[in-house]
């Protein structure tokens, strides 16, 4: 029982001290400390605690920082686009992995996928055959993991095509990239700022002003 003669303060501090007390004494969540060897790919879908949007790149789980409002809308507007102008065969999907390779599952921003690979609703990963389109937002925290190690893993799983959309004062320019099938390595087809008009991989035409009115 409290001592009522105690100040309230010291009582309360009693029991702040206890909650902490009780958060130490709770055991770490598996992924905090990846083994030696690292995670492999289907870890993602059994370890515990493990917060939503986590990926796995180089055997390393790698969580997702809160996204800025550039970038949902820039998400948006061009899955939105997408879906409208995708052909027959082709899908549509935002914030999925791709398991590229035993210790490497990003998770991309938007991905146009053959049907073929869309397996059902319980579904958590697409394979890189199956994934036409792979783009990613660049974000702050993620500059170096956009442009150059996650590009560099989709181009050595065969991914043909790859976006790259950086923020050019408040509106979306997106690089374009096609893969040399020859040396596996992306090569720049265009950097596109109001509009991105493609004929390659299916005609696509974007008003990328378009999220001034999101």
């Amino acid at each position: 029982m409290p001592d009522p003669e105690r100040p309230s303060s010291l009582r309360r501090a009693d029991v702040h001290g206890r909650n902490e007390d009780h958060r130490r004494d709770e055991p770490l969540p598996p992924w905090i400390i990846p083994p030696a060897e690292g995670f492999r790919a289907e870890d993602l879908d059994h370890l515990p605690q493990l917060p939503s949007h986590a990926e796995l790149i180089d055997g390393r789980i790698v969580l997702v920082s809160p996204q800025s409002f550039f970038h949902m809308l820039t998400v948006s507007l061009l899955e939105g686009a997408l879906r409208l102008q995708v052909p027959e065969g082709l899908r549509v999907s935002r914030e999925m992995t791709v398991t590229l390779a035993d210790r490497q599952r990003p998770e991309l921003d938007i991905l146009v996928v053959d049907a073929k690979g869309v397996t059902g609703r319980d579904q958590t990963s697409f394979k890189p055959e199956h994934v036409v389109i792979a783009v990613e937002v660049v974000s702050q925290e993620s500059e170096i993991r956009d442009r150059e190690r996650k590009p560099q893993l989709y181009a050595e799983a065969g991914i043909p095509h790859f976006w790259r959309v950086e923020n050019s004062d408040g509106r979306p320019m997106v690089c374009v990239f096609e893969l040399d099938a020859g040396t596996r390595k992306y090569v720049a087809t265009g950097i596109h700022h109001d509009r991105l008009k493609l004929t390659v991989p299916f005609d696509i035409d974007i008003d990328l002003t378009e999220i001034d009115r999101l």
